[in-house]
C-alpha cells in the first residue's frame, strides 16, 4: 500500500471506505435477505455472517485501493462469490455507484498459481493491517498456510450442523 504523501489521496481513501461501509447488502423489502441466504447457503450463524460481509467489504476497499492484486480469506471469497449472483446489487449499486469501477473475479487457473495466490494472500493482509490499523480477525482471515491447506470446502471449519 502506498504511503499517504497527500493528505487528499488519505481522504480520498476514506470517503470510499465510508461508502462501502454503509453499502446496505440486504435489500430491506426482501422477506429472505442476503445475509439469510449467506447462512443458510454456507450453514453459517446470523453473526458469523454479518462479519464475513464486513470483511468482505473491507477486502474490496483494498482491491480499489492497493498497487497490487489482492486475494480473498475463504469467507470472503464466499460472500463474493454471493453477491456475484445478485447481479443488479453488485454491478449497478455496488461496482457503478459505490465503487465507481468494475471489480471482476477470475478464477483460478489451478494448482500452478497457488505460489502467487498465497503471495498474494499474505501482501492482502499486510495491507489490511496498514489501512484498517489492526490485522484481520483469524477467524474470517486465517494465516497463509491454513487459507491454502488442501481441504473439502464441504469441512469449511465455519459452518454450523443445522442438522443431526
Amino acid at each position: 500500500m502506498p504511503p499517504y504523501s497527500h493528505m487528499s489521496k488519505l481522504k480520498e481513501h476514506i470517503q470510499l471506505w465510508e461508502r462501502i461501509r454503509d453499502f446496505e447488502m440486504d435489500d430491506p423489502e426482501a422477506s429472505f435477505s442476503f445475509t439469510d441466504r449467506l447462512c443458510r447457503e454456507q450453514g453459517w450463524s446470523m453473526q458469523f455472517a454479518m462479519r464475513a460481509v464486513a470483511e468482505y467489504k473491507k477486502f474490496m476497499l483494498l482491491i480499489a485501493i492497493c498497487d497490487h492484486p489482492c486475494t480473498p480469506s475463504e469467507a470472503v471469497d464466499e460472500v463474493w462469490h454471493l453477491h456475484l449472483i445478485y447481479t443488479r446489487s453488485y454491478w449497478k449499486h455496488f461496482c457503478g455507484d459505490t465503487l465507481g469501477r468494475e471489480v471482476h473475479h477470475e478464477p483460478t487457473k489451478g494448482i500452478s498459481e497457488q505460489e502467487n495466490f498465497r503471495d498474494l494472500y499474505e501482501k492482502t493482509q499486510r495491507s489490511y493491517t496498514a489501512f484498517f490499523l489492526e490485522p484481520a480477525p483469524q477467524d474470517i482471515w486465517p494465516g497463509v498456510e491454513e487459507r491454502f491447506a488442501t481441504r473439502s470446502r464441504k469441512k469449511n471449519p465455519f459452518r454450523i450442523k443445522l442438522f443431526k
